[in-house]
């Protein structure tokens, strides 16, 4: 009987029929958990409201959904909403502890400022962290780095993408995983029936639309492309929500290049957009190692991304994609119309090589790797 706590700050609605479903990336993940745990409690956030398309339910009763209030935010009013509802989220995290063998922290996040700490100087039990930001990040918001600062210095492992600078000897690189062995199998299928030709070249952008993400810089640096250019360019698919998306939309409406912004999207549907794209651009000023990348890869959709550590490992410039050294439009424009001008042959040849990396990210490799370095 091996059991396991999840903490995180994932979104949990209820819907109308008393189902409780989760962020499909998250709930995808631990679905896939339960083929070495018996049982897993997710002790995680219940918001209000109505459920976003990509949102998925638990495939068992094995897994227990724990409701802890939604906190955190930029606002002094926000954190301190947090800090009053500390000791209640402190008290279902320890109880729900009590009840199994093993506990997996999601950082870095806004309750890890109080929730890390605990599990490093009060509990001692097994467990370990998962780390999904930017390890090397010098702008990180101060929760997130007093995170950091407190993971490099503890004992337990602490799991990421990439290889970062000065890692520590317990922080091992870990694939985040995104993809099952079917869907790997369609994707190599996929990717030998796809053609590069322009006119018919579609781009995506799949994130959250807000300028750290790097829409900003995405649509300055199309609006940079000749006429020309912008000919060979069928579509480009914006895959996300945001507080800005109206005015996105706006600005958009200025450019001669087709955009269409779809909103948020199940799974599913982001997918299907991979499969008939054949570059997904993001420009993002901070990462860790997003999960589209590694989806987007699976599909034959060439990565165009910002040169980070983690990512950098994975994608490499000028075989399985392009990397951003400067977030500048002018500079992120020449990359497209290099991009532009690549032949079948190099298109073919890069979105092969990427599919290779993709490999890593299946769910199977992911246990495997728990099993190794964790449940040995």
């Amino acid at each position: 009987m091996r059991t396991l706590t999840i903490i995180s700050h994932t979104e949990h609605y209820q819907r109308k029929d008393g189902r409780v479903v989760g962020l499909g990336a998250t709930v995808m993940e631990i679905n896939h958990l339960l083929d070495i745990f018996d049982t897993i409690y997710h002790v995680a956030m219940l918001h209000k409201g109505v459920a976003p398309d990509n949102c998925l339910e638990y495939v068992s009763k094995r897994i227990v959904f724990v409701p802890i209030p939604p906190v955190g935010g930029k606002t002094w009013i926000d954190k301190g909403a947090m800090l009053w509802r500390m000791p209640r989220i402190l008290n279902r995290v320890r109880k729900t502890l009590k009840q199994t063998d093993y506990f997996q922290f999601r950082a870095p996040t806004g309750i890890g400022v109080f929730i890390v700490p605990y599990l490093i100087f009060l509990h001692k039990g097994k467990g370990w962290f998962k780390y999904a930001g930017n390890w090397s990040a010098k702008q990180s918001p101060l929760a997130y780095r007093f995170q950091n600062f407190l993971l490099k210095r503890q004992r337990r492992l602490v799991t990421m993408n990439g290889r970062w600078p000065e890692q520590p000897k317990h922080c091992i690189s870990f694939e985040n995983p995104c993809l099952t062995a079917d869907e790997v199998i369609e994707g190599e299928i996929l990717i030998n029936q796809k053609y590069f030709e322009p006119g018919h070249i579609n781009f995506c952008f799949v994130g959250r639309l807000e300028p750290q993400k790097g829409l900003d810089i995405l649509l300055e640096a199309l609006s940079g492309l000749s006429e020309s250019d912008k000919t060979k360019i069928q579509v480009v698919h914006i895959v996300g929500g945001g507080s800005q998306l109206e005015a996105y939309k706006r600005r958009a409406q200025n450019l001669t290049i087709n955009i269409r912004f779809h909103g948020v999207l199940s799974r599913t549907a982001v997918h299907d957009i991979y499969k008939t794209s054949h570059v997904l651009i993001l420009p993002s000023h901070s990462e860790g190692f997003p999960k589209v990348v590694a989806e987007a890869l699976n599909y034959g959709c060439l990565p165009m991304v910002s040169n980070i550590p983690a990512i950098g490992d994975y994608v490499i410039a000028g075989e399985s994609g392009f990397l951003f050294d400067r977030l500048e439009p002018d500079y992120v424009s020449k990359q497209i119309r290099q991009l532009l001008a690549v032949n079948q042959i190099s298109f073919s040849k890069m979105i092969k090589s990427g599919h290779n990396v993709s490999r890593v990210f299946t769910y199977n490799q992911y246990n495997r790797n728990l099993f190794k370095y964790i449940l040995n």
